[in-house]
């Protein structure tokens, strides 16, 4: 089909107020412009009308991929003509004459903005009879066709197209600051991520080096669904910190009693995170909990974890099952790598406590000295800054 144009358009972008509106926009833009760049797909400028983007491009793809762009609710490769009808007819008739084949059926979807000398109604008139006029053997059918043409007619020009790619939706990443994502390189903690950064968060990744508790594999297992995640984000790095704790999870098993392991290292993590959310100028912490999927993640346990932390701390996944969870890692790219075998921690004891109260947290921290072990550990921190366009 003839592309002209990718016809861009978003969701919640178009009701805020004209001030967050045009900044939300350009973000929305410089985002886009960021992954066609990245993935050479040749485009002349964005052009930005109300209510939508308008990619200057005669390549398709740039539609499909637009689409995956965060904010994008939906991209389409278009014809372009002046909006006179009789242009517009013939237009309509060439992109549908593409499509059709005798004994098929089809209808005109026409919509207008701005002010015209017809209405929509005759905008579909005058495109169906011009298309029965030029593919022969084919009927209208506006309940269940073959074919969909789309008419849409601006005040400066009219487009026409039969494909519309589905976007993710949500905000143009950046424009709510940024979070420190907890990852594990299991199933969930990455999809937690990827819907706050959906929601328009800069992502900043943080893995919690559990050695020698935790399988070798494991820490490369987070970084490839890290890497993974920023092909999500061109144009926005993703600086990952890793942060060794063998000494905190040794003095937790040595001086604790078995039960309170797990929560007390949900506590070290978010602990940890706090000190990295300072650093970077975060607003907050993402988790990939469910509630009651594990011993940590029951109510009272993460009520006793997040006691007097002072921080925000984000759940996203919280009233998701496992299903849920499983079919958004497939959709986001992150199934395969989260599924890769690694042994499990070994820290885990065989009976964890499921109802620790905060009093208790509190105590525990306390006796061994947490913060002062998390500093310590934050010493030992390295940080990597993944970047798809310089890998």
């Amino acid at each position: 089909m003839r592309c002209d144009v990718v016809i861009v358009r978003y969701g919640e972008v178009g009701i805020k107020r004209q001030r967050a509106r045009s900044r939300y926009e350009r973000t929305l833009v410089r985002n886009i412009e960021a992954r066609l760049t990245h993935l050479g797909i040749p485009y002349e400028r964005i052009v930005r009308e109300w209510g939508r983007l308008f990619i200057i491009t005669k390549d398709e793809r740039a539609a499909a991929e637009a689409a995956n762009v965060f904010g994008v609710v939906s991209a389409s490769p278009a014809a372009r003509c002046a909006p006179v009808l009789d242009e517009v007819a013939e237009v309509a008739a060439s992109v549908a004459a593409e499509h059709l084949k005798e004994g098929d059926s089809f209808a005109i979807r026409a919509r207008r903005a701005g002010e015209h000398p017809f209405t929509s109604q005759e905008v579909a008139v005058v495109c169906g009879d011009a298309v029965r006029e030029r593919v022969k053997g084919v009927h209208v059918d506006l309940n269940s066709p073959d074919v969909e043409v789309f008419v849409e007619v601006r005040q400066g020009a009219a487009y026409v197209y039969t494909h519309i790619a589905r976007g993710v939706g949500g905000l143009p990443i950046g424009t709510q600051g940024k979070m420190v994502g907890l990852v594990s390189g299991g199933i969930d903690s990455p999809v937690a991520c990827w819907l706050m950064m959906k929601r328009g968060c800069e992502l900043v990744g943080l893995y919690i080096d559990l050695s020698p508790y935790a399988d070798v594999r494991t820490k490369e297992r987070a970084m490839d669904t890290l890497r993974r995640l920023s092909e999500w984000c061109v144009g926005h790095p993703i600086r990952v910190y890793e942060v060794p704790v063998g000494r905190i999870m040794e003095q937790i098993k040595k001086t604790l009693p078995p039960g309170m392991t797990c929560v007390l290292c949900k506590r070290m993590m978010y602990r940890i995170a706090a000190c990295v959310m300072r650093r970077e100028g975060a607003l907050g912490i993402i988790t990939g909990s469910s509630l009651g999927q594990v011993a940590s993640q029951t109510a009272m346990n993460m009520t006793a974890e997040v006691h007097g932390m002072g921080v925000p701390i984000y759940h996203p996944l919280i009233a998701m099952d496992k299903t849920e969870s499983i079919a958004l890692a497939r959709q986001i790219g992150t199934y395969s790598i989260s599924t890769e075998p690694v042994g499990g921690c070994t820290a885990v004891p065989a009976h964890p406590r499921v109802s620790v109260k905060p009093d208790e947290v509190t105590e525990a921290e306390r006796k061994i000295g947490l913060q002062e072990l998390v500093e310590m550990c934050m010493q030992e921190a390295t940080v990597h800054t993944l970047d798809p366009r310089n890998q």
